[in-house]
């Protein structure tokens, strides 16, 4: 009993003694555990601060390039902007020389216009003194004189000069083919190359040379009719299968070619189905003017327009300047322009406008007087275009000032187009003023419906209206444009004056 009693103490102190070993043991560890983290802690710290330091130093590095790169950005900008200014300055220092040198010769010419207009008002004063002087002498003013003079002769003599007339037609028309033969060698030599022919004729394919006869008509009839509707010439000759349309006139030319194909296809080739396929074709032309009008703003990037301006604008297509065709021109003077614009500070979409319209005036300027820029001024103010588009292109030919920016710019466009190698041919353009001054000079004659310079302006074909002029006064009217004719213009050889009095009468069975 006493043996089990020293057993369970001997257990029971062993036990105790063995939970404070264990717990002594596991203090010591713990605390080895505890020191081995707070070193780990540590060196983790040290790698971070290693870590953010470098960080920093790089960053440090980076902002010093960045600056270096701005600050050598900075001193080219500056640089460029001072050579900018140089320019300026030097632009502006010439244009000032160049407006001083104008402004003497401006003088000049003022105090020369004062002097002959001086010199022509003395000499008006001295003729109006001699005519006073003959009239007081006559009892008759000149004009009664005149008018009286002239309406006895026509009386006394109508019949025979109507006779002699006759006779001097029918004796001179050997002379004359001959004659025109001469100046049709001479011009064909003086302007027959590729370019003058491109532009001055129109060649339409035949299905076959047996419609050449039904064009020609019956002893020359359809013919006739076809070029007195259109105003153009119908050259009929041995080349197979092609009919040439020549006229300096491109609008007259495209209504003749469209006019012409749409007869060939229909067959039916008389007087009245001509004039009804001619106004056809005009038709068709006005709907090619209000395309060709939108399709340049378009390109030329000029939005917003009024249709009816862009309908004139759309005529230019038909009409050149120096053999240039002055609607391409136009959208190429507004993109050269919209360029310069854009280099120089300037506002490119006023630029574009004032290019694009610039030469607008010449679409009309043979239907309303003044010069081309005037008549332009005019339409773009009647369609309340932008007032600094009409400062711009007003300006182009100096013959208002540079109001604007953008008013010097579209002159050096202008130029620019104009002036390149191969733009222009002062030969075309002098040969269709020439014709252009032809039918001028005829449309003046009181009396006379319309007149077409044809023959390469070696015939000038005028329509009087029969109800206002009588056979005789027909005859003077030929006189007076031929007259008019040796005075006012000069050119090779001779030109024949066609006056056409017809007498058509309509009436309707129904």
């Amino acid at each position: 009993m006493l043996s089990l009693k020293l057993v369970l103490a001997i257990v029971a102190a062993a036990s105790v003694a063995g939970i404070g070993i264990g717990y002594y043991l596991r203090l010591i560890i713990s605390l080895g555990k505890r020191g081995s983290m707070e070193l780990q802690i540590r060196k983790m710290m040290l790698d971070a601060e290693e870590k953010a330091k470098g960080i920093l130093e790089d960053a440090q590095q980076e902002a010093t390039v960045k600056r270096d790169q701005f600050t050598n950005e900075m001193k080219e900008r500056e640089q460029r902007v001072a050579q900018t200014e140089e320019r300026l300055v030097s632009k502006e220092d010439l244009l000032d020389k160049r407006q001083t040198k104008l402004d003497s010769e401006q003088e000049i010419i003022l105090r020369k216009t004062d002097e002959i207009a001086a010199a022509k008002e003395k000499v008006d004063h001295m003729q109006r003194e001699q005519q006073e002087k003959l009239e007081k002498i006559a009892d008759l003013t000149a004009e009664e004189a005149k008018h009286q003079l002239v309406k006895s002769v026509e009386k006394q003599y109508e019949a025979d000069l109507e006779s002699r007339l006759r006779k001097l037609e029918v004796s001179g028309n050997e002379k004359l083919e001959q004659r025109a033969n001469d100046i049709l060698v001479t011009a064909v030599h003086r302007l027959g190359n590729s370019v003058v022919g491109d532009v001055l004729a129109t060649t339409v394919q035949l299905p076959n040379d047996d419609i050449k006869g039904k064009i020609i008509g019956k002893e020359g009839r359809n013919i006739r009719a076809f070029e007195r509707a259109t105003g153009v010439d119908v050259i009929v000759d041995d080349t197979p299968g092609t009919i040439t349309l020549s006229s300096y006139d491109p609008v007259r030319r495209q209504i003749a070619r469209i006019a012409l194909e749409n007869l060939i296809l229909d067959g039916r080739i008389q007087p009245a189905k001509i004039e009804e396929q001619v106004k056809k074709a005009e038709e068709e032309i006005n709907n090619l003017i209000r395309k060709k009008g939108a399709e340049a703003a378009y390109e030329a990037k000029v939005p917003n327009m009024d249709p009816k301006l862009l309908q004139i604008l759309g005529r230019l297509y038909f009409r050149t300047s120096y053999g240039q065709n002055v609607l391409d021109h136009s959208v190429e003077v507004a993109h050269l322009a919209a360029m310069l614009a854009e280099e120089l500070g300037a506002d490119p979409a006023i630029a574009r406008a004032g290019s694009l319209f610039h030469d607008i005036g010449k679409a009309v300027d043979h239907e309303v007087p003044g010069t081309h820029v005037e008549i332009g001024r005019r339409i773009l103010q009647k369609f309340n275009v932008d007032e600094r588009v009409i400062k711009a292109m007003q300006a182009h030919h100096e013959e208002y000032p540079y109001e604007t920016p953008e008013s010097m710019i579209v002159q050096v466009a202008d130029a620019i187009s104009g002036s390149r190698p191969g733009a222009r041919r002062d030969s075309v353009e002098n040969y269709i003023k020439r014709l252009e001054d032809l039918e001028a000079i005829a449309n003046n004659e009181t009396g006379v419906e319309k007149s077409f310079a044809i023959s390469a302006g070696r015939e000038v074909r005028v329509m009087v209206k029969p109800e206002a002029v009588t056979d005789l006064e027909a005859r003077n009217i030929a006189r007076n444009i031929a007259d008019r004719i040796e005075k006012e213009m000069q050119y090779p050889g001779e030109i024949k004056i066609s006056v056409i009095r017809e007498t058509r009468v309509i009436e309707y069975a129904r």
